[in-house]
């Protein structure tokens, strides 16, 4: 690749010394790939301009062809000897062609469109404009770019290899345009909250730390947006939602990520059934206008997002795989069947911790198609409303989808009393070992929650895991456009 590089870099000089910029400022584009091949009729010998990136390369003495590559797709054009010209350069097109265009060159074109003896559709250059040389040779295409920590580090040259790939996050785009004018459309209002916070909470994580010289004060990247959200309630806005990067200083798996995208959205005088109907809403819109239909395959699984969903009940799931109540079971036994399983840190784990990892491999990790469980143990769940019908359960559902959590929705706590219980309940989970809870209670909010707040439904929504599902993406770093990576060594 050195000597290449130092090839390409030497073809830049030598152009400039013949008054030609190998890096230009503007070029008109009349059209792109895709709509030259689908109005081919409208468009043959008639004159277009395109630009693109040079993918392959083949000369035939007189006659070369190539595959240029836009925004939306490849097309063939032709280069011929006493047809084509060079933007300023009295050079015959054809051997300027050959002597200092390479691949990856991004190039702009002015021609006719024809069909070949083989039918493809191809564009006769007549006129041939570097646009900007490119010093790197790019993988050959017809066995492209696989290696997957390289797609990660060097995302732009994925992007320029994989069709794929750029599909994923024009889709992505869709997705969370589609997610934002359905709230939209349900009279949400979109809200910004701090991504910096003196005192960090909505959610079980360790979070990334900073320090403010101006504020003389430790201040924490977010980890959810939860509370927040609900001062607004406090302070009338009825119904807002917040589509925002959310920082949790977690290990990577092909779920998790350290840095990612969540929605989340709260309604006065809604309550989890509310958010059940509304979720099961969104997923089945969702289904329709991405996927064409509400059965689809995910990783070789068929699946369906058609309505309505299945629930079960967190605690009654869990305690017929046990064969007891959980709740009854003290910490040790809790501990015991942990290990057993397998779970990492089943020794160390607090209870409340470790009732929710058993949930996920006994329950959570067999179900295939939208599942709302539902009706969670209040000791995992201190942020929710206590359940109506069951003293030792909240209003709570979470919805899963093979084994993946994809939400989680409460009834909203809106008693202060009870919230400042549970808050001081969960530190004392906290000094018990369970890094995960905040290190203190959030006193400005619960001080917002004594103005009072109105009953109301809230949900947060992991919008990299819905993109994940439809686009077909197994892992979470094929659907975050710059994922980050440990340095390189060496």
């Amino acid at each position: 690749m050195s000597d290449e590089f130092e090839i390409r870099k030497e073809k830049v000089e030598v152009l400039r010394k013949a008054g030609i910029e190998p890096y230009q400022y503007h070029f008109e584009i009349t059209h792109q790939s895709n709509a030259i091949k689908e109005h081919f009729d409208e468009l043959e010998n008639k004159e277009i301009s395109i630009a693109g990136r040079l993918m392959t390369k083949r000369v035939f003495g007189k006659l070369s062809f190539a595959h240029i590559r836009d925004e939306n797709g490849d097309i063939q054009i032709a280069i011929q000897q006493g047809t084509t010209k060079v933007h300023c350069s009295d050079e015959d097109g054809a051997s300027f062609f050959k002597k200092f265009v390479d691949t990856g060159d991004i190039i702009g074109i002015n021609g006719k469109v024809f069909k070949t003896k083989t039918g493809e559709i191809t564009i006769l250059v007549e006129k041939l404009t570097i646009l900007s040389k490119c010093l790197r040779p790019i993988p050959e295409k017809w066995h492209g770019l696989r290696d997957r920590e390289l797609i990660y580090r060097e995302r732009y040259l994925d992007l320029i290899m994989n069709i794929e790939s750029r599909e994923t996050f024009v889709k992505r785009a869709k997705i969370i345009k589609l997610i934002r004018s359905f709230f939209d459309e349900k009279g949400f209002i979109e809200v910004e909250t701090p991504i910096l916070q003196p005192v960090y909470g909505g959610a079980f994580a360790k979070p990334f730390e900073t320090y403010s010289n101006a504020l003389n004060t430790k201040l924490y990247l977010r980890i959810a947006d939860e509370l927040y959200l609900k001062r607004l309630l406090v302070g009338g806005l009825e119904k807002v939602y917040e589509i925002s990067k959310d920082f949790r200083n977690e290990g990577i798996d092909r779920l998790h990520y350290p840095e990612f995208t969540m929605l989340e959205a709260y309604a006065s005088y809604w309550d989890y059934n509310d958010m059940m109907n509304m979720t099961e809403e969104l997923m089945e819109k969702l289904a329709m206008e991405i996927m064409g239909g509400t059965e689809f395959e995910y990783q070789g699984e068929k699946i369906s997002l058609k309505r309505p969903y299945k629930k079960l009940s967190y605690l009654d799931e869990l305690s017929s795989k046990l064969g007891k109540d959980p709740l009854s079971m003290g910490q040790d036994e809790l501990r015991r069947v942990g290990i057993e399983l397998g779970l990492p840190n089943a020794k160390k784990l607090p209870p409340n911790r470790l009732l929710d990892k058993l949930f996920d491999a006994l329950v959570a990790d067999q179900i295939k198609n939208p599942t709302f469980v539902v009706d969670h143990p209040v000791l995992i769940s201190p942020l929710a409303k206590k359940h109506r019908k069951y003293n030792d359960r909240v209003e709570r559902f979470e919805l899963f989808i093979l084994g993946v959590e994809f939400a989680n929705a409460f009834s909203e706590l809106n008693d202060p009393i009870a919230q400042r219980e549970r808050f001081e309940e969960q530190v004392r989970f906290r000094d018990a070992g369970d890094e995960e809870i905040p290190k203190e209670v959030d006193e400005d909010f619960l001080n917002a929650m004594e103005y009072g707040m109105p009953p109301a439904g809230g949900i947060g929504f992991g919008i990299d895991r819905i993109i994940m599902l439809l686009t077909n993406q197994y892992s979470i770093r094929d659907v975050i456009v710059f994922p980050q990576l440990k340095p390189k060594t060496g």
